[in-house]
């Protein structure tokens, strides 16, 4: 298995650890089970772990890809932007998540608003990791691609006024 293989499998490990985790932290806030909500920290955790993973696999993958017929480096580049903000997001998670285990065993009266913020950053990191996987997506599925070429029709007219 070569680096565009892990970035593939990868890539959905944040994808669905933000919103599993949220749902498993928005449960352990609802029957104040501390244990549950350790458990969400968890897999935020793992999830930004993931982001890593596929933050630095996403080069090699870009590779891979980018001299395929029918790959249209705009598509690329426009994954790569977004994916910055997705991997700081859930890097921003993973370490709050860190915090929020220690603020739970140590049972400061802190942990429940905490948990709250840490929510609120796992629906946030959610909306970033899902469009970037969208835009990752659009790459190779082209049937989900629906106004890519307008603007390419129209950079080439554009290149053709210039002449």
């Amino acid at each position: 298995m070569d680096q565009t293989h892990i970035h593939l499998v990868i890539t959905h490990l944040p994808i669905f650890g933000s919103i599993l985790g949220g749902l498993v932290l928005a449960y352990g806030l609802w029957t104040k089970s501390n244990e549950t909500k350790v458990a969400a920290y968890g897999l935020f955790f793992l999830s930004s772990i993931g982001a890593g993973i596929a933050y630095i696999t996403g080069e090699p993958a870009e590779e891979s890809v980018e001299h395929l017929p029918g790959i249209f480096e705009v598509t690329i580049e426009r994954h790569e932007d977004f994916a910055i903000y997705a991997l700081v997001s859930l890097i921003i998670l993973g370490l709050a998540s860190i915090l929020g285990v220690y603020l739970t065993l140590r049972k400061s009266p802190a942990t429940r608003t905490f948990a709250f913020v840490i929510f609120l950053i796992s629906l946030v990191s959610f909306g970033l990791v899902a469009r970037t996987g969208f835009l990752g997506g659009q790459i190779r599925h082209s049937e989900i691609v629906k106004d890519l070429t307008i603007p390419l029709k129209n950079i080439e007219n554009q290149e053709d006024d210039d002449d």
